[in-house]
């Protein structure tokens, strides 16, 4: 649910928010904070996936005081207009307003719990500020706008805090980032990702930045964070497992489906089969997968649960009495019986499934099948059995070369090799760099 809200400031005038609550009805509060262009598309579709995430989320106009959001959404503004807008703001009086837009959100009934403010741009350099000078439970900033000239206040901040770096950012001189990174070194407060080759405004998909790989990571880290702090904690094991049964045992395509986010997506990535978004992977779900499975037995080798993935590894043991279009399109049954190791990467949002990467060795899949020959580097049902029993023997595919070190020296554990950064006092936690 979202809407436009109205937020008494001072002497009467009002700053205009836009809302997005979770479907669950409450949860903790999100404080977001805009980039040089306003509240534009972007930023309320970054809301709205927040609150998927469970949280309630705020987003103010920090334009409100000198040119207030006539059409929120209009992202044709010149670059210099946005430039300017920024430079002409009291950033002391903007920390306040994001004060007053906290009070506003603890009061709301849809709030439980902390409260973090998340900024990008313009807006990742008022969550550094409102992190150091105000009482919040956590804090994200991405990209900020000079930032190196608030290097003492980044410094100050007390609470966990995490800062995600361009580091190509064109808006930032090498120097600049140099002196935000080594301010930020071994913080106990204070993590730092650094995104290698990502741009200025990397996170938003309506600028030429855009970088879909950095969005995703630094999305992920974020929800690390503000999970850590101040939940909403989830049951992802007990989620995923749901999926499992609905999709394998009761073989539901519609309930499968409701346990997912409204456009989620599907790779299985040895054969490219699934489908992204709603139509399409109900599409494939109903056709072409809950009813083509046969009979299988799982074989569990382990699940890595965090906070907002699931990782789990298995073996599959089944007979190809059928077509099975998912696993092997336009493969007419064979009678054989093979022992499967696939490895789903699963993500959440929220309590939510949002996505399923599915991986498995379809080269020993087909020599169990026999149709793909031995002669190749490629081995049959041991894949699985290796996977289960890591005793077996290794290196059989590659024989001869392992036959030409018998005998050779051994070499001894040594201490690894000091870092560049090792000798450097600020070397506690070093920034991440992707």
């Amino acid at each position: 649910m979202s809407e436009y809200v109205d937020v008494a400031i001072e002497d009467g005038r009002v700053l205009r928010a836009y809302v997005a609550t979770p479907s669950r009805g409450s949860g903790p509060g999100i404080v977001l904070l805009h980039e040089v262009w306003g509240l534009t598309d972007a930023i309320r579709q970054h809301a709205d996936l927040l609150a998927e995430e469970g949280y309630v989320v705020v987003v103010p106009d920090l334009y409100w005081r000198v040119a207030p959001s006539a059409e929120p959404g209009d992202d044709a503004a010149a670059p210099q207009q946005q430039s300017d807008l920024y430079r002409s703001l009291d950033i002391d009086r903007s920390v306040g307003d994001v004060v007053r837009i906290v009070q506003y959100l603890r009061a709301r009934p849809e709030h439980v719990g902390k409260v973090a403010a998340v900024g990008y741009c313009m807006g990742g350099l008022l969550a550094v500020l409102t992190a150091a000078r105000t009482r919040i439970d956590c804090g994200v900033s991405f990209y900020p706008l000079d930032l190196d000239r608030h290097l003492q206040e980044l410094m100050e901040i007390s609470i966990p805090f995490g800062l995600h770096l361009a580091g190509d950012d064109e808006h930032s001189s090498e120097a600049a980032q140099a002196a935000v990174a080594a301010a930020a070194d071994g913080h106990d407060s204070v993590s730092v990702d650094i995104y290698e080759g990502a741009r200025h405004l990397f996170a938003n998909p309506q600028q030429p930045g855009y970088d879909v790989r950095a969005t995703d990571l630094g999305f992920a880290r974020m929800i690390e964070l503000l999970r850590a702090t101040m939940g909403p904690h989830y049951d992802l094991n007990a989620l995923w497992d749901e999926h499992l049964r609905l999709e394998f045992e009761t073989k539901d395509a519609g309930a499968t489906l409701t346990t997912m986010v409204s456009e989620p997506y599907v790779n299985h990535i040895p054969t490219m089969t699934g489908g992204t978004g709603f139509e399409l992977l109900a599409r494939f779900y109903k056709y072409h997968f809950v009813d083509h499975n046969p009979e299988q037995r799982v074989i569990p080798i382990s699940r890595t649960v965090g906070p907002t993935r699931v990782v789990d590894e298995f073996v599959a043991c089944l007979t190809h009495d059928r077509e099975i279009p998912w696993l092997l399109p336009g493969v007419a049954p064979t009678g054989k019986y093979v022992e499967i190791p696939i490895v789903s990467v699963v993500g959440f949002r929220g309590d939510k499934l949002h996505h399923e990467h599915i991986y498995w060795d379809q080269a020993s899949l087909l020599v169990q099948l026999g149709l793909l020959g031995t002669d190749l580097p490629v081995a049959g049902v041991e894949v699985a059995r290796k996977a289960l029993d890591e005793t077996l023997p290794s290196n059989e595919l590659m024989a001869a070369d392992w036959a030409s070190s018998e005998g050779l020296p051994i070499p001894s554990r040594s201490p690894s090799p000091p870092s560049a950064d090792s000798a450097s006092s600020r070397s506690a936690k070093p920034a991440r760099r992707h």
